[in-house]
């Protein structure tokens, strides 16, 4: 029986029944994460759930590929790839139908509330969609992911040093860019 993730305002149950027995944990380790990153990568959320399933369906037919305790850097380059074809796809189609309802489940936030994360996902969302790929990449792992600097280095394959200048570079887009949003939008 699957395990159900709540995962933005709705459940989503990871596809595990018939999945071999090393698919169950690298889906219960890893599959917030990857979902996260998707969206934070430019992923829109109507697509990111499906985005997250082909990560994990490209893991599993290459399940023997992936060397023990490298997981999470096998996925992350997934992650990459299907994130630019998402991106690419959904910006051929520009759908404008009309904006999905969701649901709120009982208890949740209120609607203010509701509004007010959305706004700030979409302000981020923003923000991170004008730094390069390479440091928007360094940036989401390090100050959303919390991944050190080391993991980082060794999830996208370059030294620590590399990694520290990216980040750098990123924080000083990151706060520019913020700077430039609130003086536009009149905020303080």
């Amino acid at each position: 029986m699957p395990v159900k993730l709540q995962m933005a305002s709705r459940t989503m149950a990871p596809p595990s029944d018939s999945a071999p027995p090393r698919m169950e944990p690298l889906l219960q380790a890893h599959f917030h994460f990857i979902w996260r990153l998707l969206r934070r990568l430019g992923v829109p959320d109507a697509v990111a759930e499906d985005a997250t399933q082909e990560v994990f369906i490209v893991a599993m037919r290459r399940l023997v590929d992936i060397e023990a305790g490298k997981e999470r850097a096998f996925l992350y380059g997934v992650a990459l790839r299907v994130a630019s074809d998402a991106r690419r796809l959904t910006a051929r189609r520009q759908e404008t139908g009309a904006a999905v309802l969701e649901l709120v489940p009982a208890g949740g936030p209120d609607p203010e509330q509701l509004l007010e994360q959305k706004e700030a996902r979409a302000l981020l969302d923003e923000v991170l969609a004008h730094m390069s790929e390479e440091v928007r990449v360094v940036f989401i792992l390090f100050e959303i992911e919390e991944m050190t600097t080391v993991e980082i280095a060794a999830c996208i394959q370059v030294p620590v040093g590399t990694v520290a200048s990216r980040l750098s570079r990123a924080r000083k887009d990151f706060h520019a860019h913020a700077k430039r949003l609130q003086l536009k939008r009149g905020i303080r």
